[in-house]
């Protein structure tokens, strides 16, 4: 009997101590229970428990407007309304009335919106992907007034109307990839839109109910609802009257020069502010989704190419390697140099862009000339350190800090791998790619006496209190104003680049009486696969400064491939310039310090006088007419006999022509005729000069005329042979 009771007891002890394990580990399991749910699960719980309890809608700001200097609005909010759901008040709704089904309430929403029945259903029956009924949706966006009152008619609770964001933009296509536009939701996209979204949006209002467990208003509480606050307005330093001649001039490049596309950009160089940009071809902000244009060409058609678009410079660059080697002491004014159409530098020959080479020259000649001879000689002076030290000065390389999205860096050879020939390509604007905005950042360096400055759109950002009173918020101040170069070095540069426009590549952008300050450059375009360049594609630019003495205005014309057979910048990119200049001297009320005849008449084109001799009276002024020139009468004849000046004269628009009349048609056919100075035509153009002048041309090379073997102006005779020599123009 012991020995059982022993036993018995044994098993007693093991079977009270399992027990107490598995009580110990119950109480464990609850503990941890009772931790996931209070501490882990908390936060996903507590969500679940105000949604359930709680309806919740939020509602839109009004997006700030967008504005130029002068407070002419460029974007603004269209007085539309939104139509919201508050799914759980709805239902409460419903439950209460009992005289009207969740059907029915779709029927009469599709009736007052006049949208499809299915999609009403489908927001009032908004689910979670778990299956849970949210507790909000969004009906319906962008609601003219009209309609909006008769939702509001309604008077169904959870039926929220309140105002809503659409961007109208007053002006269409002006400044379209500037301003940028919004998407669906009313958040910025591109442009300015996108840069200052977080000013512009404003913060949205919300609505918040609690709710029995019956999802029924609670009689004893009161809804919270936090009005939304509209957006700051934003004005742009851009000046409207500046943007319409910058819009008007691109157009106008872009069609006469059968371009891919055309940019310019003004400012002011001593604050770095952009009054213009312009991009051709542009887009309607008001439908900027296009449904003719695949998704890459709405993102190229959006692309504000004066910030994201890089490219090799050209003879522009110049400007750059001027202020390096007048800086480094590597150059005088009348330091002599002699091309004869190329370099060797390093066993590598170098051509100039004039092949058959410009002859002696002064320091100040290779600028006005642009001699590539000339700035290589300049690149192998200075060498690769002292040619990268300038042009990380000048801020290549890296970005402005403009405050417009998308901005490029462009691509600078390292001093390592600059060699002797590298250095002299690069010196004449090969090798190095820059974007527009870095390069008016680094010219306006050279027109405010030294100092590189941060390009800005943002003027202020402002808003109005409740009477309407114009309240300041932030100014531009992020100019990171930097001295980089002695300032007579500047002064002495702008004197130089002056005689670029008035006597080198840049006189078609002349206007007797001002002075402008410029430079051209043809660069052929870089092959994008590599191996050398594209045939027959440039970009042709123009950069001028004014007055030059004191410059309150800096200018950039690119015209983007051109017609090849007439790309030469001095000859399509200079004019753009000179017209833009004349309509801004006029805007800012800047007088010439010549006589109004004199700076009228230098705007006027060149025109060469066809050979009208032997036409019918009648058809020989509609003629002159067609190209802009005056005439007077000699003789009561039916027939033109002779002219004066002869044919084949360089005159002005406007010029009064002679014409001596009489009654046959025969004249002497040996008459004399001027032959015309056709440097810088294409082919095509000096074929039709010469063509109705009765000369024949015989033509060698490609490009455009660089050399005639008639000096102009010689009088030769009908069927006179004209040698002509073309050249690939890169200056």
């Amino acid at each position: 009997m012991a020995k059982k009771f022993l036993v018995d007891k044994a098993a007693i002890k093991s079977r009270l101590l399992g027990v107490f394990l598995i009580f110990i580990v119950l109480i464990c399991f609850l503990f941890y229970s009772l931790f996931r749910i209070m501490v882990l699960m908390s936060p996903k719980y507590k969500a679940m428990a105000i949604e359930q309890w709680t309806s919740e809608v939020k509602i839109a700001a009004k997006r700030g407007e967008i504005l130029d200097r002068f407070g002419q609005e460029l974007a603004v909010s269209g007085n539309e309304y939104r139509v919201d759901l508050d799914l759980n008040t709805i239902k409460n709704y419903i439950t209460k009335k009992k005289n009207i089904t969740l059907d029915e309430l779709a029927n009469k929403l599709t009736s007052a919106l006049e949208i499809p029945k299915e999609d009403v259903l489908k927001q009032l029956n908004r689910k979670f992907h778990d299956g849970r009924p949210m507790g909000s949706a969004i009906l319906a966006r962008r609601v003219e007034k009209s309609k909006a009152d008769k939702v509001s008619a309604l008077k169904v609770d959870g039926v929220i109307v309140s105002p809503d964001t659409k961007r109208y933009y007053p002006n269409n296509n002006l400044l379209s990839q500037v301003i940028g536009h919004t998407n669906s939701d009313g958040d910025g996209l591109t442009g300015v839109e996108l840069e200052y979204d977080k000013y512009l949006k404003g913060t949205p209002g919300v609505r918040i109910a609690e709710l029995d467990k019956n999802s029924k208003n609670l009689p004893y509480t009161i809804s919270e609802y936090t009005k939304p606050v509209d957006g700051e307005d934003v004005e742009l330093t851009i000046d409207k009257n500046m943007q319409y001649f910058a819009d008007k001039y691109a157009d106008e490049a872009l069609v006469n020069n059968k371009a891919k596309a055309v940019s310019i950009l003004i400012t002011n160089p001593k604050n770095g502010e952009i009054l213009a940009l312009a991009n051709k071809p542009d887009y309607d902000l008001n439908n900027p989704w296009d449904k003719t244009k695949t998704s890459d060409e709405l993102q190229k058609q959006w692309r504000d190419r004066a910030v994201s678009d890089t490219f090799e410079p050209g003879s522009i660059f110049k400007v750059i390697t001027s202020v390096a080697a007048m800086s480094e002491g590597v150059v005088h004014e009348n330091d002599k140099f002699n091309c004869n159409g190329s370099i060797t530098i390093a066993n590598r020959t170098i051509h100039c862009w004039k092949r058959t080479g410009h002859g002696a020259e002064t320091f100040v000649d290779i600028l006005k000339n642009s001699c590539n001879v000339g700035f290589a000689t300049l690149g192998e002076r200075l060498g690769g350190a002292n040619l990268n030290k300038y042009i990380s000065k000048f801020g290549f390389g890296t970005k402005t800090g403009v405050d417009l999205p998308g901005e490029a860096k462009g691509i600078i050879k390292k001093t390592d791998k600059i060699g002797p020939v590298e250095a002299a390509t690069i010196a004449f604007g090969q090798t190095d790619t820059v974007s527009m905005m870095q390069y008016i950042t680094a010219f306006n360096a050279v027109a405010n006496g030294g100092y590189l400055i941060t390009p800005h759109v943002m003027k202020d950002i402002l808003h109005r209190d409740s009477s309407n009173k114009e309240i300041v918020d932030k100014t531009y101040s992020d100019y990171n104003k930097t001295k980089i170069i002695d300032e007579n070095v500047t002064k002495t540069l702008r004197g130089y680049l002056e005689k670029v426009v008035s006597e080198g590549g840049g006189k078609k952008a002349y206007i007797a009486g001002y002075h402008i300050a410029g430079k051209t450059g043809t660069a052929q375009k870089p092959n994008p696969k590599g191996g050398g360049y594209e045939s027959g594609k440039y970009i042709a630019s123009f950069v001028g400064m004014a007055p030059a003495d004191d410059p309150k205005v800096t200018v950039f014309v690119s015209i983007d491939e051109p017609d090849p057979s007439n790309y030469y910048a001095g000859q399509i990119s200079a004019p753009v310039g000179q017209k833009l200049f004349n309509d801004i001297f006029n805007y800012l009320n800047i007088k010439p310090d010549a006589s109004s005849d004199d700076t009228a008449k230098s705007l006027l084109k060149d025109v060469v006088i066809p050979d009208i001799r032997g036409m019918k009276k009648e058809d020989a002024i509609k003629k002159l007419k067609d190209l802009n020139l005056d005439y007077s009468i000699e003789g009561s004849g039916a027939y033109i006999t002779n002219v004066s000046p002869l044919p084949g004269a360089v005159v002005k628009e406007g010029t009064k022509i002679i014409l001596y009349t009489g009654d046959s048609a025969n004249y002497n056919s040996n008459g004399d005729i001027v032959v015309p100075d056709l440097t810088g035509y294409s082919k095509a153009n000096a074929e039709s000069v010469l063509s109705s002048l009765g000369i024949k041309a015989q033509f060698s090379g490609s490009g455009v005329v660089d050399d005639q073997d008639i000096k102009p102006n010689s009088h030769v005779h009908k069927g006179t042979t004209l040698n002509i020599t073309l050249e690939e123009v890169e200056d």
